[in-house]
Parts: C-alpha cells; sequence; structure tokens
C-alpha cells in the first residue's frame, strides 16, 4: 500500500481501514530501517496517525508545518517526497534524522533543539498576514516543550496578537526521560479526570453540529467546575480542544477540519502513545526514544563484544562515588538522566538528583543558587545544549565566581545527529569568559580524576567536557587523583623543535599518528593539553615558545579554539617570530550527519590526514 502512494493527496482517497493498514506498514518501514540506521524510534512510532492526519488536512508546502524539535519527523518525510531515499536515513550522504529546509520544500523549519517551533509559527503567521498570502501556520509541539520558557513566551505573545495559528500538543508523558514537573502533573490531570472527560463526551454526542456553540460553552463551565488544568492555556488566549485520541485517523481528521475553521489561536491536546505498535518500544521507551541500531525482532540494542565503557556512564559512576561521600552533592540535568549517565545517581541517591525538565537555562541557574548557599552542584548537559544557557553562564556563575561544576557530554563531532548536536562550539564560547576552568579527559581514568578534581575546586566555575562514546581504553579505576589546575601532562619527551598538542579527544589519534611519523623519521614531543584554560605557562615559557613548529588539536572549531589561545599567548608575548603555528580544528562550516570517522575524513582530521599534514609541514619548513 505504501509503495502504491504516488503523493501524500493519494491519503485523501483512503478509507479509514485502508489507513490503519497503512499505519502498520509504515511503523514496519520504520523498525525496519532504524534498526539498522538507529534514529529516533519511539517518538516517530507515536506519530505515525497524527502525521497521516496532518497531510490529510493540510496542504505542504504551501501550508506551514512546524515540527519541534523535529526528530519526530520520520513518518513526514516518508509520506512526502523522501520515501525513495528513506533507507539513507541518518547515513553520510543521506537524509537527516531532522527536518532540513536545505533537504526538502516540505520542511518548513529545521531544527535539533526544543522549543523553537512555536515562536518560528508564529513569525511565519504573521509574515503572512503581512504580505497578505493564504495559507495555514500549524506547530506540532511536544508535552515536554511546555517546561521551556521561550514555549511559554511564545504562547504569551501569540495570544496577545490573536494571530490565526493551530498549534498541536502532542503529549505522551515523555521527553527522553518521562516527563516531570508540575506541568506535566497538569496534562496527567486532564488526560485521567473521568468527570471531564465523561461530561464532554456526552455533551457532543447530545448536541449535533448546530449545538457545538452551546456545547462549548458548558464545556467551560465544567472546566471551571472540575478545576480543569487545561484551562491555562485559554488564560494564554488560546482556543483549547482535547485531549483527542492521536491514533484515532477519524477523530483526529474531525478536529483538524474544524480547527481550520477556527479564527485565532487554537491548542488541540492530542494523546499519543510513544513507541506505539512496537512491544519493545513499550516496554523501554527512555531507550527508544534514540538509540544506535538494533535487533528488529526483540529491539535489543547490537553492542560489539570488545565495546568499552562510555564517557557517560563513566561520568554517572564518578559523581556516585563522590555523592556516596559528600552530602552536599548534587546532580542536575535538564531532561536527560540517562544520556549523561546521572541516572545512576538517581538510582543511587534520589534526594541529590534533580531533573528540571527542557530547561538548560534555569538549570544553570538554579545550580548557581545552589552554589550560593554552600551546595555543590555537578550540572551535566549535552555540549550543544549548553549554548542555550550562555547568558546564565556568564550573568549567573562566572560573574559571581559561583563553583558550579559542568561537565559537557557530546563534546566534538557526535555523528549520525548532525550540525544541531555537534558540540563544536563550547571551547570557543566559553574560553572568553572570566573565572573559568575547561579541562578535557583523554579517558576514562582521567575523566574520572577531572571529576574527582571538579569536586574539590572551590574558586568558581570549572567545565570538564568529553565526546559522545566510548573511552579510547579499557579504564583502571584507581584511586582517585587530583589533576594540578593548569598543568599539561608530557607523553612524549621527542624533539624539542616539534611539539604536538592535542586535547581530549585527539590525544590517542595523535599519538598513533607520532609512531607514524617516527616511521618517517620525525619524533615530535607530545603533550596532553588537557586544560585549555588556564594553559600551562610553564610549558608555554619552556617548551612551546622555543619550538620551531607547533601543531594543536581539537574537536572545536578552530575559529576562538585551544589553538587560537596559543598563538594569542605566543602573540602576546612576542614569541611568533620564527615558528610555524598550524592549527587543527574544524572548519568555519556546519558539518553534516554521518558516521564520525567519514566526518574527521572530510574535515582532514582523520589520522592519515594528520599525518600528511604535518610531514608536509615539516619536511617543507626542513627543505625551506
Amino acid at each position: 500500500m505504501l509503495q502504491d502512494l504516488k503523493s501524500y493527496r493519494d491519503l485523501r482517497r483512503m478509507s479509514y481501514e485502508e489507513l490503519k493498514a497503512l499505519a502498520r506498514e509504515i511503523r514496519e518501514l520504520l523498525v525496519e530501517v532504524t534498526s539498522k540506521n538507529g534514529g529516533h524510534v519511539g517518538p516517530n512510532l507515536g506519530v505515525v496517525e497524527l502525521t497521516i492526519s496532518l497531510l490529510r488536512n493540510f496542504d505542504p508546502p504551501k501550508d506551514k508545518i512546524v515540527w519541534d524539535v523535529s526528530h519526530q519527523t520520520y513518518v513526514y518525510k516518508i509520506l512526502t517526497d523522501r520515501r525513495d531515499r528513506f533507507h539513507t536515513l541518518r547515513q553520510y550522504g543521506g537524509i537527516s534524522g531532522f527536518a532540513n529546509i536545505f533537504e526538502s520544500d516540505y520542511d518548513a523549519w529545521g531544527a535539533g533543539h526544543a522549543g523553537t517551533a512555536l515562536s518560528a509559527a508564529l513569525g511565519m503567521a504573521k509574515a503572512r498576514d503581512y504580505t497578505g498570502e493564504d495559507y495555514h501556520v500549524v506547530a506540532v509541539i511536544g508535552d515536554a516543550t511546555l517546561t521551556i520558557g521561550m514555549t511559554l513566551e511564545a504562547m504569551n505573545n501569540a495570544g496577545s496578537l490573536g494571530v490565526d495559528l493551530i498549534t498541536i500538543l502532542n503529549d505522551n508523558g515523555w521527553s527522553i526521560d518521562k516527563n516531570v514537573g508540575r506541568i506535566a502533573q497538569m496534562l496527567a490531570h486532564v488526560q485521567v479526570n473521568p468527570i471531564y472527560n465523561t461530561l464532554r463526551d456526552k455533551i457532543y454526542r447530545l448536541l449535533p453540529n448546530k449545538g457545538k456553540y452551546w456545547g462549548s460553552k458548558l464545556e467551560d463551565v465544567i472546566k471551571t467546575i472540575v478545576q480543569d488544568p487545561a484551562a491555562l492555556f485559554e488564560f494564554f488566549g488560546f482556543r483549547y480542544i482535547g485531549p483527542i485520541d492521536g491514533h484515532d485517523i477519524r477523530r483526529l481528521d474531525e478536529i483538524l477540519r474544524d480547527a481550520k475553521r477556527l479564527k485565532g489561536p487554537i491548542l488541540i491536546h492530542v494523546i499519543t502513545e510513544k513507541g506505539h505498535g512496537y512491544v519493545p518500544a513499550l516496554k523501554d521507551p527512555e531507550t527508544f526514544h534514540g538509540l544506535g541500531s538494533y535487533d528488529k525482532i526483540d529491539g535489543t540494542p547490537r553492542r560489539r563484544p570488545d565495546a568499552k565503557p562510555k564517557y557517560s556512564k563513566l561520568f554517572g559512576r564518578a559523581v556516585v562515588e563522590i555523592a556516596q561521600q559528600d552530602i552536599r552533592v548534587v546532580g542536575i540535568t535538564a531532561a536527560m538522566p540517562k544520556g549523561t549517565g546521572l541516572d545512576q545517581l538517581r538510582d543511587t541517591l534520589p534526594s541529590q538528583y534533580y531533573d528540571v525538565g527542557i530547561a538548560e537555562q534555569h538549570a544553570v541557574t538554579f545550580a548557581a543558587g545552589l552554589a550560593r548557599a554552600g551546595v555543590k552542584p555537578f550540572v551535566a548537559i549535552y555540549s550543544t545544549f549548553l549554548q542555550r544557557a550562555y547568558d546564565s553562564v556568564i550573568h549567573d556563575v562566572a560573574l559571581q565566581k559561583l563553583p558550579v561544576r559542568f561537565f559537557l557530554d557530546r563534546a566534538g563531532l557526535v555523528g549520525d545527529d548532525g550540525p544541531t548536536h555537534h558540540g563544536v562550539f563550547d571551547l570557543s564560547y566559553l574560553r572568553p569568559i572570566p573565572n573559568v576552568v575547561i579541562m578535557a579527559p583523554k579517558d576514562g581514568d582521567e575523566l574520572r580524576n577531572m571529576v574527582y578534581t571538579a569536586w574539590k575546586y572551590e574558586e568558581g566555575p570549572i567545565f570538564v567536557r568529553f565526546p559522545r562514546g566510548e573511552v579510547p581504553v579499557h579504564p583502571s579505576w584507581d584511586r582517585a587523583e587530583l589533576v594540578p589546575i593548569g598543568r599539561w601532562e608530557l607523553l612524549i619527551e621527542g624533539d624539542p623543535d616539534i611539539v604536538l598538542l592535542p586535547v581530549g579527544y585527539f590525544v590517542y589519534p595523535v599519538l598513533r599518528v607520532a609512531e607514524g611519523l617516527n616511521e618517517r623519521g620525525i619524533y615530535p614531543t607530545v603533550y596532553n593539553a588537557r586544560f585549555v584554560k588556564p594553559l600551562d605557562v610553564e610549558v608555554m615559557e619552556e617548551v612551546v615558545a622555543n619550538a620551531r613548529y607547533v601543531f594543536t588539536f581539537e574537536d572545536n572549531v578552530i575559529a576562538g579554539g585551544f589553538g587560537s589561545a596559543v598563538l594569542e599567548y605566543l602573540a602576546e608575548r612576542r614569541l611568533l617570530s620564527g615558528k610555524r603555528i598550524v592549527r587543527f580544528g574544524l572548519p568555519d562550516r556546519f558539518i553534516t550527519h554521518g558516521k564520525k570517522d567519514l566526518l574527521l575524513k572530510e574535515v582532514g582530521l582523520d589520522e592519515e590526514g594528520l599525518l600528511n599534514r604535518i610531514v608536509e609541514v615539516v619536511e617543507g619548513v626542513r627543505e625551506g
């Protein structure tokens, strides 16, 4: 049936029984492809019927359908113009796992971070009104999105503007982890309130279409009587409709047809089930929010027998060890306990754990308040998501020299999730901030030591950034030791004229490159430049300053990163004369999605590319 679809408009000629069969086929395709490629499985399984109904009632790309986060657009891609390419999902050179305006005209808005959809949709709706055009704008947001201040700001603005805008609240009770906070409780109350739902259904059965006006008035009375929290949306100026079964296409069609005729901001509350139709995803919605390849029969994630521990797991273990020793240590995450490793603290010491929802800005200032009052907060946030809290880092933490410990997972290239998730800017945006310390471990043991060091550090904010995935060597997990602040580690004492300074992820690749250089008669000195701020002054003055040429390596953009820090230091002290500085880092462009090794090769940061470039520079200098 799916193969016979020529266009999403063909959905409008299908019976509801045929649509049910089509939904099953789509779910089979989702599992077939994601079991090989990985991806956001649960969210997409949950929006199959909703996506079908949206495309039966709206006409993209003329009508603008704006998906929040957009990790749940796989079905939309299949039913618009990318079914034949769907097997390339998240693969290098294939289609993105998120909406992408450069990939298709059907994608009205590109996003990989939550909370942007309603603001963007409101902007499109106002642009439509300004230009006198005639089209619908639909924002599809998740229930977790309501924990984000930007969404509430957009709701406040939309209600005051009174613009024609349809918002679909896709409520499945989850973000990545189970939703937390009062808004989640409010929505749960709407779903389970038997008085509200029973009376509401009876009203609409008793009153035909001509009585819908009076039915809506009676519904308002019922909401007041049972104190239905959904009235919150109406305080913002939205006409609330729901809750609606998000897996009932017939009912969704009825509601969307009616909503298109209404004026002003509309919010349709749709209840869906994350992982609907696939038992493994229903049993473990947290894992199946997003994962790598898995067995499509039983849902077991595929893992190599020689796999090493992941950085996030080792971080979580280290935090638990410290929290067991110090009651003042607390962990804070923004809706990502498993991804950051803090699920271990949650399960072991729940009283020392906080999940604030998708609210990074609040997480940072909340931590600042805790630190000001004598608590020791450990804030675990992905590098790409800390960008959302930049002002809080500067204004609330660094300016006041508060000892907040930040742990930035997913630093560097993250692979298949692509440019919205690559953590390649943190060194550049953190380095200019006064009063901060920035560290990057080379492996799991050093990560543990840095967590321990951060625990003991009281002089101000301290940042530890580490990559996604496995540590390069199995950790020994010996007794944790303090890492001297601002001191690098000498790994190879070689030719003092040739100095290699890798940061974090690049330490082990550079050690292998050094072996290749040895085979060519080049014997560099190699340091583990584990502190980006402060630099190791002793090494800079006694080694780097006297080297003939220096190579820096970082999984961060070149602009403003570690290499820039080295250049600035040498330039300020007039130590650049007769010296060649080569900075290896990411170029001034957004990097696509794909396996990390392929991305590194594309930008010349694979081991072969590094080796060839160093040889070219060194032999060129010697010949010159």
